[in-house]
């Protein structure tokens, strides 16, 4: 099983697959998930939740944290998410985490969500703290 393959299976059953959310693509220091804007994830006026787009950027932020430790000794833990939303969120959004640090204890990372356009809707920064098992 791939990386995706592993992170997608273990979403199962949680609030990610309530919500929708799918990761589609990692790399060295990426990884993107995409969430539909549906009746699960908006407002009354039928935008993205605010609290749906971060619960998807704190999603990608940990997880790209949990693909660099090592499982079998380590976790993960969001220490503090910070997110502006920059516009009205429709249809399926993107989001991608891009690593800024990778340090021994600390993960920082930069979301960016985007929609359909490709039109930055939020920006978030994430801090993980990576403890022992």
């Amino acid at each position: 099983m791939d990386k995706l393959d592993i992170l997608n299976q273990r979403a199962k059953g949680t609030m990610l697959e309530f919500l929708g959310i799918r990761f589609t693509a990692v790399g060295d220091d990426y990884l993107e998930a995409t969430m539909p804007i549906t009746e699960r994830s908006c407002t009354p006026a039928k935008i993205g939740h605010g609290g749906a787009l971060m619960a998807l950027a704190e999603t990608v932020g940990s997880c790209l944290s949990f693909l660099k430790i090592d499982t079998e000794k380590q976790d993960v833990r969001g220490l503090e998410i910070n997110g502006n939303h920059l516009s009205a969120a429709t249809g399926t959004v993107t989001a991608r985490a891009t690593l800024l640090h990778c340090g021994r204890r600390t993960h920082v990372s930069e979301i960016k969500i985007r929609n359909e356009e490709g039109k930055l809707v939020n920006v978030s920064r994430m801090t993980n703290f990576v403890i022992d098992k």
